[in-house]
């Protein structure tokens, strides 16, 4: 009995200090913020205000990660934005459409829960709006379309300036981003989204728990 108890709490120290190095040096459990609306319907369908994710930190996030920043405009808050645009590269956004260096992203396919509702930061109403999986760059992700909904349509060209990066919103209808605040100093994002333990409704919401994040 002496024998189970040490292997169980050997097994407990051991895990302890695994989880306590991860935590100092590679991932960190953090919860979306609620508290803001504009926010809140940018990152729609990939994450929602009020889920738990993991952010990975032990290196700098590569294209196409989704990315958490201090916000240019007032760092106590976060940006959170898909990270399109690096150095020297020319973005051009239309509508729901992204050109980098006059390639045009893809759509590859519907995604798995076609439709999605988000409440609009404006008027606090929900708005349906549909979903599908756009590639850029070889990296592949969820985006919210338009369906004659949303607050940006209109074409916008950039170069990226030097030590910066350029965030775009997942969800095109309704865009926080780098068209709004300006390009990302990259040192400054250090840390990405990549997989959801639960979401606002807590273990009960099966769909969104333990999920990775792309």
């Amino acid at each position: 009995m002496d024998g189970l108890f040490r292997f169980f709490l050997w097994t407990a120290v051991v895990l302890g200090v695994v989880v306590g190095v991860a935590r100092l040096t590679a991932i960190r459990w953090w919860q979306v913020p609620e508290d803001d609306p504009m926010l809140a319907a940018s990152i729609t369908p990939s994450v929602r205000a009020g889920d738990w994710v993991l952010l990975w930190r032990a290196t700098p996030p590569p294209f196409g990660a989704l990315v958490v920043c201090p916000d240019p405009e007032d760092p106590a808050r976060v940006v959170i934005g898909r990270l399109v645009g690096e150095e020297g590269d020319t973005l051009t956004i239309e509508g729901d459409k992204i050109l980098l260096d006059d390639k045009e992203a893809h759509t590859e396919s519907a995604c798995a829960e076609v439709m999605f509702e988000v409440e609009d930061p404006v008027t606090g109403s929900l708005v349906e709006q549909y979903c599908d999986i756009e590639a850029l760059g070889g990296v592949a992700h969820m985006r919210g379309t338009f369906g004659g909904v949303g607050r940006q349509k209109t074409r916008s060209s950039r170069v990226v300036s030097e030590g910066n990066v350029f965030l775009v919103s997942d969800n095109r209808a309704y865009p926080h981003d780098s068209r709004h605040y300006g390009a990302v100093e990259r040192a400054t994002c250090k840390e990405s989204l990549f997989f959801r333990l639960t979401s606002a409704e807590g273990w009960g919401d099966v769909k969104h728990r333990m999920t990775y994040i792309r």
